[in-house]
């Protein structure tokens, strides 16, 4: 949300341009004599106005550039204009990316991990308020920990469903929720229990080496939203990089819902998870992407 200003403006570089003041999207800048000049009290510290500065004249106190630089891949400098990037290539990554359910057992790197992370923050975020946070289980142990956790959540979860009576209930004061997860889960999940209780395979991270659970703090105008814009940079960096991701949204409401989980996660109050993101190398080789369902587009007015 919006903050005091953090900006400063060096008059003797400042050369009137007024660039600055055009892209604030707070009013947080002004011209006053020819020069920029700080003269709103609120700020989303976006950065907009230092990026644009001809001469190096504006700064903003708690961002830095190097958050944002990358260790596995060169880190190419200044800013790319519109127009000025492969489009076709682009589209073609997109289009490529999938989710990955056969994953190999090799380790990630974890320089790789910690850029996957610096990728998601150049994500937009709501208001700017860029309040992600972002916790790394890097090897299978950790993976296969939050796993059994999120089992055990699973499995009180069927046995819920499974009574009829608490169906009912639920169909009466919680919007049939509980029966809506016992028809269209409940099967499924049975299996994939049963499964990794008789021989130990896992349908929930499908033998992912490493995850990354994407969440927020409090003050986030639209926490969920920016967290799942950020999953989608790191997926899409992640496929460039040669290895494979899935988003696994059972273990998103798992840990919504059980304190337990969240205590052994050690997330901090006010912090949520909103995306799960599991990756590594895959043995998945397409031959081509996948068909998409067809997409009505609506113009208004018609």
């Amino acid at each position: 949300m919006p903050e005091r200003p953090a900006t400063t403006i060096d008059a003797s570089r400042c050369n009137g341009c007024g660039l600055c003041v055009k892209v604030c999207p707070s009013q947080t800048l002004s011209m006053e004599g020819g020069k920029a000049k700080v003269s709103g009290d609120r700020s989303i510290h976006c950065g907009h106005c230092a990026a644009i500065c001809p001469t190096g004249a504006v700064s903003v106190a708690g961002i830095d550039a190097r958050a944002t630089e990358l260790r596995t891949v060169e880190n190419r400098p200044g800013w790319l204009p519109y127009g000025r990037f492969d489009a076709a290539g682009l589209a073609h990554l997109m289009k490529s990316r999938r989710s990955s359910r056969l994953f190999l057992e090799r380790p990630v790197p974890r320089e790789l991990l910690e850029d996957l992370v610096r990728i998601g923050i150049t994500a937009p975020s709501g208001t700017n308020s860029q309040r992600w946070t972002f916790t790394i289980l890097p090897d299978r142990p950790a993976v296969m920990r939050l796993g059994k956790a999120v089992a055990d959540f699973l499995r009180r979860l069927n046995c819920l469903a499974e009574s009829g009576p608490a169906r009912l209930f639920a169909k009466a004061f919680l919007k049939d929720a509980l029966g809506q997860y016992y028809r269209e889960y409940y099967p499924s999940v049975k299996r994939g229990l049963e499964e990794f209780e008789r021989g130990g395979r896992d349908r929930l991270f499908q033998g992912a080496p490493a995850v990354i659970l994407i969440g927020s703090r409090a003050g986030a105008s639209c926490p969920a939203e920016d967290a799942l814009l950020a999953a989608g940079q790191m997926t899409l960096f992640a496929h460039a990089a040669g290895y494979g991701t899935c988003l696994i949204g059972f273990a998103v409401e798992a840990i919504r819902r059980d304190g337990r989980i969240r205590r052994l996660l050690e997330l901090s109050p006010g912090e949520h998870i909103h995306a799960v993101v599991a990756l590594g190398k895959t043995r998945e080789w397409y031959r081509q992407p996948a068909p998409r369902r067809p997409v009505t587009v609506r113009y208004w007015p018609a």
